[in-house]
């Protein structure tokens, strides 16, 4: 039967300890000095080498040439002590989840006063020291304070919060750190090589990574992997398999759904999860993995050169894209999605189901109104705005968000003159027929520029936007859409000529500016006209078809005395200049003006 890797390689000397620099070098330079203190306490996360490191400073107080930084490794006491000696009567080693209580310690201390048999120093290693009682370490305290010239006390554990704090504060504390996935990698490289078995490149770092830090789970899962190698050796696929790691193909396929926003491809790929037997929750685990990853690249677009990931060209490759793909916001939008996600399916009865809702709110920036959710928003407004023709981001580099190139205001085309008669207005003059004018060549798109399509695919956007800035002014453009886009002017048709002009009262048209503005970066001028004719598509608010006769534009400001640029008030009716009341006031003067003003119908009354 073979022996376990991490029994195998267990290291011997202070030297052979990997990653614990700062442990290892001022517990050599204190014997170097003769300056042993009678009880250390060895602190740190599972795997990353407390015991060993107190079985090498048991090596290191006992050898013939002890105490020394550097045990001679042939003395009886350095071959018995040795990682796969057979242990000393001098050194005992006592494991404090099945002997921790008051009973145990008694004994302890009642042995502990007998002198060493063969070795300079008695020495006892307790391992899982958080898990003795407070009435054990009560037993203890008096023999750790002061005890005999040849006994020498190491204490390991994962938690020292919890060992006694009178306990503790008569140790030399020295805390483990996890292995660094640098060092954690050269280690494995070293035992792959010296174990003679074909391993493919890409393998370890699946390994380095299930690990998390951990010298001895890795050597585990090492072992583990290299004992499933076939004839050619072991390859990323088979290791995947075996250590339950989701394919990169199916997170390809995921994170590359996410960024064309296709559901169908989306849904397709959990379902090939489930069907291949993957836990939703690893795979959700694993695509927050990869997102993180997407985050590094993005913000350092040359992190593979660097060594800050550690894969291989072809996979940097397809990451650059999707990060491209995404957007800076998208990925943290996501990120975030999927760690919340990760904490809710903890104890969940459904968990393909809540993985398939955050598939939905990651593909629906639009269903959220949080600060990432816009943000993914308008970043891919303005990714969309910095395209000319077909050209796309480049795959090797994230995109970054720029201004849109400013293009200079064209005037709107003149309206043309009504082909029917236009029924006369009091106080208004009569109509006087023109001649028509020479069509006017239409000026070329700007590169960059938004049509009057695009702004329709953003117009919830906008009037959201609007919203939140003056509800009255949306509670009008609901009733308004865009017909044209020139340059920065953006023609807007309402519904009846009364909408049209109580919408250029006010500030109701610089509310509306500042929204184009914030959303799609388009510093625009108005041109408010009414439609009555034509027709126009787009996902905006429902209009009657497009216009016919433009309404003769307003003050932004109208001259009252008093009132500041704003101020609700009640406009002058430019069918009733001398402010006559219809109908003689009250409700009576509000059927009115819905009737004649509005086209509206009495129903009941």
């Amino acid at each position: 039967m073979s022996l376990a890797l991490y029994r195998k390689y267990r290291p011997g000397t202070f030297a052979e300890v990997k990653g614990q620099e700062h442990v290892t070098g001022p517990l050599q330079q204190a014997l170097r000095n003769g300056k042993v203190h009678h009880a250390y306490l060895f602190s740190g996360p599972r795997g990353c080498g407390k015991t060993s490191s107190a079985r090498i400073l048991a090596r290191s107080l006992n050898c013939e040439k002890g105490p020394t930084p550097d045990p001679c490794g042939v003395c009886d006491s350095c071959v018995a002590l040795a990682p796969n000696g057979p242990g000393s009567l001098d050194v005992v080693e006592i494991d404090a989840a099945s002997h921790g209580g008051v009973d145990d310690a008694r004994d302890l201390r009642e042995r502990a006063f007998y002198a060493p048999v063969a070795s300079h120093y008695k020495i006892y290693i307790i391992d899982e020291a958080h898990m003795v009682s407070r009435e054990g370490f009560n037993a203890l305290l008096k023999l750790v304070e002061e005890p005999p010239e040849f006994l020498r006390f190491v204490f390991a554990t994962t938690e020292p919060e919890k060992v006694l704090a009178t306990i503790r504060s008569r140790t030399h504390h020295y805390p483990f750190r996890l292995m660094p996935r640098r060092e954690l990698t050269d280690l494995l490289q070293s035992v792959v090589d010296q174990e003679g078995i074909a391993v493919d490149p890409t393998v370890l770092p699946l390994v380095v990574r299930a690990a998390a830090g951990s010298a001895r789970d890795g050597l585990s899962i090492l072992d583990q992997v290299l004992a499933s190698a076939g004839p050619a050796g072991v390859t990323r696929d088979d290791a995947a398999q075996l250590l339950g790691v989701t394919p990169d193909s199916l997170l390809d396929d995921v994170l590359d759904a996410f960024a064309a926003r296709d559901g169908a491809s989306v849904f397709a790929t959990v379902d090939r999860v489930m069907e291949n037997g993957h836990d939703p929750r690893r795979f959700a685990a694993d695509v927050l993995e990869r997102l993180r990853d997407l985050v590094v690249l993005d913000a350092v677009p040359e992190a593979g050169d660097k060594g800050l990931l550690d894969c291989p060209p072809d996979q940097l490759t397809a990451m650059a894209r999707q990060a491209a793909s995404l957007g800076t916001a998208g990925i943290s939008r996501a990120a975030d999605l999927f760690h919340d996600g990760l904490t809710e399916m903890r104890g969940t009865t459904s968990p393909r189901l809540l993985l398939e809702l955050i598939c939905a709110r990651v593909l629906l920036p639009a269903a959220s109104l949080g600060d990432a959710a816009v943000l993914s928003r308008v970043e891919r407004i303005e990714r969309r705005l910095e395209i000319t023709g077909d050209t796309a981001p480049s795959p090797t580099a994230a995109p970054r968000p720029v201004t849109p190139t400013p293009v200079a205001p064209v005037p709107p085309p003149a309206p043309e003159s009504p082909a029917w008669p236009t029924a006369a207005v009091p106080g208004t003059p009569e109509p006087v027929a023109t001649p028509e004018p020479e069509p006017v060549p239409e000026p070329p798109a700007a590169a960059g520029g938004l049509d009057a399509t695009a702004i329709r695919r953003s117009w919830d956007a906008v009037l959201e936007d609007v919203n939140g800035r003056k509800r009255t002014t949306k509670a009008l453009l609901l009733n308004a859409q865009v017909l044209d886009v020139q340059g920065k002017a953006v023609t807007l048709g309402f519904t009846t000529a009364a909408l049209a002009r109580t919408f250029q009262l006010g500030t109701n048209e610089a509310a509306l500016k500042e929204s184009l503005q914030a959303v799609l970066g388009l510093d625009a001028t108005l041109v408010i006209t009414t439609a009555t004719g034509g027709e126009a598509t787009g996902p905006g608010p429902a209009a009657a078809p497009v216009a016919a006769a433009s309404v003769a534009e307003a003050p932004t400001v109208p001259a009252y005395e008093g009132l500041a640029p704003g101020d609700e008030i009640e406009p002058e009716d430019p069918d009733n200049p001398q402010g006559e009341r219809i109908g003689g006031g009250g409700e009576d003067a509000a059927i009115a003006l819905l009737k004649d003003q509005l086209g509206g119908t009495v129903l009941d009354q």
